[in-house]
């Protein structure tokens, strides 16, 4: 069912509010940014480790991580290595913190025998940080050269703006809430981007052949109607993304921040999709960077058809004068 067939949104009548509207929202991330930075987790910044045998054998993960709760550890890695043996990594801590831990363990869950206690450097490395964001920059490079290849620069040009526009909202929203960013929150943030990317394509994909079957239509209305032509599409698709995305925040357990960051990037994506991307292409044919010589002519055309309705009123008011 098309629930948006006789839709006649402006999306490039209110773009410069998109545009400011998510300028706002960078803008208060980078102060955040800049003022607490980001909370990473364990991952990220090392901890303790502790690997305990419990003389319990039925003893759950969620019971250790409701105890650890307790003491705002909840974010804790936990692994099960077998019945009632467990390896728990924390936020570095001294050891005082980490005595205390061990007792607070024992009182709510029972005895445990300590097999290892020491502390641990972060999982992801310094090196690794930097293959991760080379990694990012050259999955943008092939996104460019794909979008150049199937549609135009421009095309790619807009894609890539939206796509960094969604990872900085998204870093923004993490920024002011101080969610840890974990190994988990690194794979929601590229599942953001290869969402993001299809819904714009699709968009693009609309654009294209309604400029070609178009041809006496202005580019800022073929771009209105594209988008709207998508978003029936893009509706579906983000609802019936976002459902399961939001089971998973209210009973994933440890993978609720995940779903919590899909959930941001997701309505994110599919807001520039619509708002953003799409209606840029029109500030790059405005800067002189569209070359393309069929909108060129439309344009022109355009012009030309407004100065003779114009000249057709004017003698028209003469005509009822006289």
């Amino acid at each position: 069912m098309d629930i948006f067939k006789d839709a006649d949104i402006k999306f490039v009548s209110f773009r410069k509010k998109s545009y400011l509207l998510s300028g706002i929202i960078i803008l208060i991330g980078l102060i955040s940014f800049l003022i607490q930075g980001f909370s990473y987790g364990i991952d990220f910044a090392g901890g303790a480790l502790l690997q305990l045998e419990f003389n319990r054998k039925d003893v759950a993960i969620a019971e250790i991580r409701n105890v650890l709760g307790e003491i705002d550890l909840a974010g804790s890695t936990i692994q099960s290595l077998s019945d009632g043996e467990f390896v728990i990594r924390t936020a570095q801590t001294e050891l005082q913190e980490r005595q205390k831990i061990l007792d607070v363990i024992k009182e709510r869950i029972g005895p445990f025998r300590v097999l290892r206690l020491e502390i641990v450097g972060p999982v992801i490395g310094e090196s690794l940080k930097r293959l991760t964001a080379l990694a990012i920059i050259f999955a943008f490079i092939g996104m460019i050269l794909y979008i150049t290849v199937r549609f135009q620069f421009k095309y790619a040009i807009t894609a890539i703006i939206a796509l960094a526009h969604d990872v900085l909202v998204t870093l923004a929203v993490l920024s002011l809430l101080q969610k840890e960013i974990t190994i988990p929150i690194v794979a929601a943030l590229l599942t953001i981007v290869g969402y993001s990317i299809n819904n714009t394509i699709v968009i693009f994909d609309r654009l294209r052949e309604n400029l070609k079957l178009k041809p006496q239509v202005p580019l800022p209305e073929i771009i209105n109607l594209s988008i709207n032509q998508s978003l029936t599409r893009t509706t579906y698709t983000a609802v019936t993304t976002l459902l399961p995305v939001l089971a998973l925040y209210f009973f994933g357990g440890t993978l609720s921040d995940f779903a919590f960051v899909l959930f941001i990037g997701i309505s994110v994506g599919t807001y520039s999709s619509n708002c953003i991307a799409g209606p840029m292409l029109l500030e790059l044919k405005k800067k002189g960077k569209i070359s393309a010589k069929s909108v060129s002519i439309i344009n022109q055309e355009e012009k030309v058809r407004k100065k003779e309705i114009k000249v057709t009123k004017k003698q028209k008011k003469k005509t009822k004068l006289e």
